[in-house]
This record gives structure tokens, C-alpha cells and sequence, in this order.
């Protein structure tokens, strides 16, 4: 069974950033069955002639000739039309909209493109902002490229389909879907995008801790030492003078310490490992654990 998926995109007064985007998904073989355009709640003459350019190009649900389904969203705080996204208020009722719509279309089992090519900077940022919530690894976001030229000839809807040699394609842009890694956090439907920003740092900090404490139980007592020094951001020479050993010696430490860092954050033996690792992960570890809870004994 082919999976049907879902175009969202963000839409200024430029109609073009949503056929060409669609366009691209269809020529790579994307089961595109609906497309949803979110916008501000604008009379700007520029914005409708947008809309009704897009309505015609959807005309009786066909797309190109294939069914496709068209439906457009004005962004609203409560009861008041949001014309522009210039406060908190605003950006949050946007984010809440974009949150609701994409958690429901996750539900009915959709697959998601995210594409912010048009509208206010604002409305992109909370659309993506709410996709890292809900997002699974088969969803996209994208970016649209399109050559300066072929942009200016194409303004305001007067070219709304480009051509392979016009050089219109979509990047996609890397997305960590966190609510994929911490299902708990889309449980948090009633919560403003600065609680569940709060709440993900809480999880993210929780598995960090955890990595370190891993490495803390791995290394011997005098290897913790030169680890909390390094954690302080002293250097190799000034360790060795206040532990009393050599330089030799703390560089020994620290290879062990790096080698069980790599071991806990999985990280690929290519991968080359600094003093700046050590004092990101470990300073605040060290500044919120007490002097007896930071190794468990063997």
C-alpha cells in the first residue's frame, strides 16, 4: 500500500512557492494527496490573488491531473485574525495552530512535507519549531532553491510551473524529530511552546547526565581527577602540576577518559575528540552532583 502524504506550506503573497514545491514532490514520486497552506489573516491584495491563483490550479480537488486535495489555513489568535505575527501572543497562537494541525494529520497516519518557502520568517520558524515535536523519520522538511532569475520572472504568480533546465528543486533540510526520541513530550498537548521547550531540555539534559555518569563509573579515582580538572577547563600542563604527576601521565588519563567517552556517546572512532568535548559535557555534570554521588563504586 502506498502511502499518502501531505504538503504543508507556508504562503506570503507568491502562489509559486507552493506549485513548484509540489511539482518537484510529484516528479520524485511523492503520493501527494492533499495540500494545506497556512497564511496570515490578510486582505493584502497580493495574498488573495495568491489564494485564488492556488484555488484555480486545485480546481474539482485535481491537481495536474491527479486527484489532490486544497485547503487553506488563516492564522487567528482565539477570535482576532492574526495579520501579522509581531508579538509573543501572536507568535504563540501561530505555533499552536501549526501544532494542532500537524499532531492531527500525525494521527490519521500521514506522511508529512513541511515546506516554508513563503510567508512571514515567523510562521516558518513556529511550523518548524512544532514539526520537531511531532515529526517521525519519514517526514521532510524542505528548502526551496530557486535561481535569481528565473525568481524574478516567476514574481507574483506569473510563472506557477518551472521547467527541469529552470533549476527549481527542494533541499531537504535536516530535521531531529525529538518527539520520535521522547514520545512523552507530545503527552504535553496543552502546553505553550516555551513549556515543552522546557521539557525537552529536561530530557535532553537527563540522557546527557546519564552519558556522563556512565564514563564516571568507568574511570579510576585518579582519572576522575584529571576529568574534573579538565571539566574546569585546565590545561594538560597546569593538571599535571596540581596533581604532582607528569605530563605524560595526564595525557595517559586523558586518553583513557576520551576513549570511554567515545564508548558512551557512541560516537564513530573516527570522530576526534578535544579538551572542548570534555568541558561541554562534563562542567555542569560536575556542578550538580555532590561530591558523594558522582561515582558509584565497583
Amino acid at each position: 500500500m502506498v502511502t499518502e502524504s501531505v504538503l504543508i506550506a507556508t504562503l506570503g503573497g507568491q502562489a509559486q512557492v507552493v506549485t513548484f514545491a509540489l511539482d518537484d514532490l510529484l516528479a520524485h514520486s511523492e503520493n501527494i494527496s492533499e495540500v494545506i497552506v497556512l497564511h496570515v489573516a490578510s486582505d493584502d491584495p497580493r495574498l488573495q490573488h495568491a489564494l485564488a491563483q492556488l484555488e484555480n490550479e486545485f480546481a474539482h480537488d485535481v491537481y495536474a491531473g491527479r486527484a489532490c486535495r486544497f485547503s487553506h489555513i488563516a492564522l487567528h489568535n482565539g477570535s482576532r485574525p492574526l495579520e501579522q505575527i509581531d508579538d509573543e501572543s501572536a507568535a504563540e497562537a501561530t505555533w499552536q495552530i501549526v501544532h494542532e494541525l500537524i499532531a492531527r494529520l500525525k494521527i490519521d497516519r500521514r506522511q508529512l512535507h513541511l515546506s516554508v518557502a513563503g510567508g512571514p520568517r515567523m510562521m516558518a520558524l513556529m511550523a518548524i519549531s512544532a514539526a520537531t515535536l511531532h515529526f517521525d523519520h519519514h517526514d521532510r522538511l524542505w528548502h526551496m532553491y530557486t535561481p535569481p532569475e528565473f525568481l524574478e520572472r516567476a514574481q507574483d504568480g506569473a510563472i506557477l510551473h518551472a521547467q527541469p533546465q529552470d533549476g527549481v528543486h527542494l533541499i531537504q533540510v535536516p530535521l531531529a524529530p525529538w518527539g520520535a526520541y521522547f514520545p512523552a513530550l507530545r503527552s504535553l498537548t496543552q502546553a505553550t511552546s516555551a513549556q515543552l521547550i522546557a521539557a525537552q531540555t529536561q530530557w535532553l539534559e537527563s540522557g546527557e547526565q546519564e552519558h556522563c555518569q556512565k564514563v564516571v563509573r568507568a574511570l579510576t579515582e585518579r582519572q576522575l581527577d584529571v576529568l574534573r580538572a579538565f571539566a574546569k577547563g585546565v590545561n594538560l600542563q597546569e593538571v599535571a602540576e596540581a596533581l604532582a604527576v607528569t605530563v605524560k601521565t595526564v595525557h595517559a588519563h586523558k586518553t583513557t577518559i576520551l576513549e570511554e567517552c567515545r564508548n558512551a556517546w557512541n560516537l564513530p572512532d573516527g570522530e576526534r575528540l578535544t579538551y572542548h568535548f570534555i568541558r561541554d559535557k562534563f562542567e555542569r555534570y560536575f556542578q550538580t552532583q555532590t561530591k558523594d554521588s558522582i561515582k558509584t563504586r565497583r
